[in-house]
């Protein structure tokens, strides 16, 4: 017998040697449940202000314990962990994550399950512990202002250095986004960074050439 086929069957048998009993699987399961739950309620927390996906978040809770659950099949058998990776291999998720804190999630979710499997289940806690409170501080750092839209129509095609001259007034930082002139008026499409909204729109009005003056708001990104 020689060098490799000593190592094939010591290899062998170390996998074979790996019971997992009842107890051991309770435990894990118990454990990975819990935090899943844990990931649940974070997630619902923290995303409570913008669009909230409830089959996602049942998504990650599920995919923890799935997680765990083919962690502890793979300890038990060398053969069983091959065939494992051949199946999972021709899975094709088509689901685009769109959010990069859901993609943040997700991970966080599969790494509770691969960790749990693989039975450090207090690595998983202070994981889960230390992600959380980084999370939430970095949530509530203050970030810049976001700009607004500050939409103008006006009877009059002459009337945007007035306008602009408001604008000046009420804001260090503006840009004009776009120009939509007529022979008998104009719309203007202005960025801008103001506090002093109601005193904005209430001063551009006061023209006589202006017939509406819309201000908007935005949740999207903040450029610096």
């Amino acid at each position: 017998m020689g060098f490799q086929d000593i190592f094939k069957k010591s290899f062998l048998e170390g996998f074979a040697n790996t019971e997992l009993t009842f107890y051991h699987i309770m435990i894990v399961l118990m454990a990975v449940c819990i935090l899943s739950l844990y990931i649940f309620f974070v997630y619902r927390l923290l995303i409570r202000n913008t669009f909230y996906s409830k089959s996602f978040n049942i998504a990650l809770a599920a995919i923890a314990v799935i997680t765990a659950s083919i962690i502890l099949t793979v300890q038990s058998s060398v053969v069983i962990s091959l065939g494992m990776v051949g199946a999972l291999s021709i899975v094709r998720f088509r689901t685009a994550i769109k959010e990069p804190m859901d993609l943040v999630f997700l991970f966080w979710s599969i790494s509770i399950g691969i960790i749990c499997g693989a039975g450090m289940i207090e690595v998983a806690v202070c994981t889960s512990l230390v992600l959380t409170a980084g999370i939430f501080i970095l949530n509530q750092m203050p970030i810049a202002q976001a700009p607004m839209i500050l939409l103008v129509h006006a009877s009059d095609n002459q009337v945007e250095k007035a306008v602009l001259t408001v604008v000046k007034k009420y804001c260090r930082q503006f840009k004009v986004k776009n120009r939509t002139m007529t022979r008998n008026g104009m719309d203007m499409v202005v960025e801008v960074r103001v506090s002093q909204e109601s005193e904005l729109i209430e001063e551009v009005m006061q023209m006589k050439e202006i017939e509406t003056a819309t201000l908007v708001a935005h949740d999207g990104e903040v450029t610096f």
